[in-house]
């Protein structure tokens, strides 16, 4: 029986690393060092890591229950909310980069994992872009959606308060799904400090 203990110790300790080991490759586990100069696209790409340490943790140990969980019959699952979160994602490094989104959206059906992962890379490409880039540069930067080869112009203002404040938002509906379906946030989590312990 003490074998059997054991060898269970074991194994769980090595899945347990190797889980941890999985999510060290992903961005945002923490938030990265804050650069020295305060500039347009620094403060952008700050927020930017600001929403991909959230989401990282938001998702986090996420189960099927979980992703199946909904708050009422007409809401969406989490599941439906992190499809749409990752679509924000994906028009937050459209924008960085100065590219059409295009629509209609369509999203192939991906694993969580897979849909986790994409949304994180997306975050830590759009803040790359994003650092360095002075006010002149921004002001070049357009949200633009093209449905039909037609295609509708924004300013950078509305990337502010649409996509980025939306993606923010969302991920506080997954942080407060999950505490409903008794899979609350790791409590050690730091939105301040963007720090983990433990």
């Amino acid at each position: 029986m003490k074998k059997l203990s054991f060898l269970f110790i074991l194994i769980t300790t090595f899945y347990t690393k190797a889980q941890e080991q999985d999510n060290m490759k992903l961005p945002f586990a923490e938030i990265p060092k804050a650069q020295e100069e305060y500039n347009t696209g620094n403060v952008i790409a700050r927020f930017i890591e600001g929403l991909g340490y959230r989401y990282y943790w938001a998702t986090e140990g996420l189960t099927e229950k979980d992703l199946d969980f909904k708050v009422s019959a007409d809401s969406r699952s989490t599941k439906k909310t992190l499809i749409h979160i990752f679509g924000l994602s994906e028009s937050i490094l459209n924008v960085s980069k100065n590219k059409p989104n295009i629509r209609p959206y369509e999203i192939a059906e991906l694993s969580f994992n897979d849909l986790r992962e994409k949304t994180l890379v997306n975050l830590q490409e759009a803040a790359h872009l994003f650092y360095g880039k002075h006010n002149d540069e921004i002001n070049e930067l357009m949200v633009v959606f093209e449905r039909e080869r037609k295609q509708t112009s924004f300013p950078f203002w509305n990337f502010i308060n649409g996509q980025l404040s939306d993606a923010i938002y969302h991920v506080g509906q997954v942080v407060a799904n999950r505490r409903a379906s008794g899979n609350p946030i790791n409590p050690k989590v730091n939105v301040f400090t963007g720090k983990t312990d433990g």
